[in-house]
């Protein structure tokens, strides 16, 4: 079985407009390639595990969903970095369905298609959402960033919700080495 590190994207991987529904608002935060590069290179699989409600709100059109991930592959080709899979939910909140964290299907979804063990993987992001999927879905431990909504996440909840705090995932990258 593989191992793999599940990413949030907006707040985590590239910087959060509010419903990033454009490829050329795709911005990724510092140091975000270099660190993905080298979890590459540690053997792990790179999953975006995301809530894009925007999708169900009318606020992205879902053909350019496609065109947002390939802008992000291309920011991070100069490093050979690259996202291997994409779980995404589009429902809003309101429409209570299985996919959308915090409930972890997304990542057991990804995990049945790629021969993910859990138990060697790990879950990185912004929001408590984020983490309480990692948590669910059985993770070998779950990382809370500070960048996008995690120092406002930081002070809102428990730190038994987590395993580890960084302010960037650059510094999530030593977490992972231990």
């Amino acid at each position: 079985m593989k191992k793999a590190v599940f990413l949030d994207r907006d707040g985590t991987i590239n910087e959060d407009p509010g419903y990033l529904n454009q490829a050329s608002q795709m911005k990724l935060l510092p140091g975000v390639a270099e660190t993905l590069a080298s979890l590459r290179r540690q053997g792990y699989l790179l999953i975006v595990v995301s809530n894009q409600s925007g999708v169900g709100r009318g606020l992205i059109r879902l053909e350019d969903i496609p065109k947002i991930h390939a802008r992000l592959d291309e920011l991070l080709a100069p490093v050979s970095a690259k996202i291997d899979h994409y779980e995404l939910c589009f429902h809003r909140p309101e429409e209570n369905c299985s996919c959308r964290k915090p409930l972890p299907e997304l990542l057991l979804r990804a995990a049945e298609k790629l021969d993910i063990d859990l138990s060697q993987s790990y879950m990185v992001g912004d929001k408590a959402t984020d983490l309480e999927a990692g948590r669910a879905a059985g993770c070998k431990a779950v990382f809370l960033v500070g960048t996008g909504d995690g120092l406002r996440t930081k002070k809102a909840i428990s730190m038994e919700l987590y395993d580890g705090f960084a302010m960037g995932l650059s510094e999530i990258l030593a977490l992972i080495s231990q």
